[in-house]
């Protein structure tokens, strides 16, 4: 089975744009993820209880119910980091270059009718790999489930790998209504 469009990421346009955005079940899960490419055409929408920004620590803090939208993808999390690059650099000049981007206390990602939830995730800029982590990563696909401890997606290729919790094995179920008629 490939995941179609999992957890379409969140892009990098300008300043904090970059917040956005079947498998061996006996060790590690391996697949393509089609559709996980960065795109910057579309506007991002974040939403916090709190922002605080320290440019001294180039670092802009988003906490308390944090919410990004892009397009048909939406992340939720406790706290949102966004760690920026350049000397003299504000994220509020818009022309930011991110970093990395920390997604803390409970992690849930939405796209269409996939859905992932972790209890932390990672964006890395430079590499362009998203890594979700947490004691159970639960991604879903209408109604066929994949759960692990990591999920690792490399978003130029749309590679993805689940990788099992300590002593146990990656768990899938497929349902297969969801195959494509032909």
């Amino acid at each position: 089975m490939t995941l179609r469009r999992f957890l379409t990421p969140m892009t990098v346009p300008a300043a904090l744009a970059a917040c956005l955005m079947a498998g061996n079940a006996l060790a590690q899960s391996s697949t393509r993820m089609e559709g996980m490419a960065l795109s910057n055409d579309k506007p991002i929408q974040i939403e916090s209880d709190q922002l605080e920004i320290q440019d001294t620590e180039k670092k802009a803090y988003f906490t308390g119910n944090v919410r990004v939208v892009q397009g048909a993808t939406t992340m939720r999390a406790g706290k949102m980091t966004v760690v920026y690059l350049g000397e003299g650099s504000s994220v509020t000049s818009g022309n930011t270059q991110i970093d990395k981007i920390f997604l803390n206390d409970t992690v849930h990602l939405t796209s269409g009718q996939q859905n992932a939830t972790a209890d932390q995730g990672e964006f890395v800029m430079a590499s362009q790999t998203f890594v979700l982590t947490g004691k159970q990563v639960v991604l879903s696909d209408g109604p066929n489930v994949f759960r692990g401890c990591k999920l690792t997606v490399l978003m130029k290729t749309g590679e993805a790998k689940l990788t099992p919790c300590p002593n146990t094995r990656v768990q899938i179920l497929l349902d297969p209504k969801s195959k494509p008629q032909q």
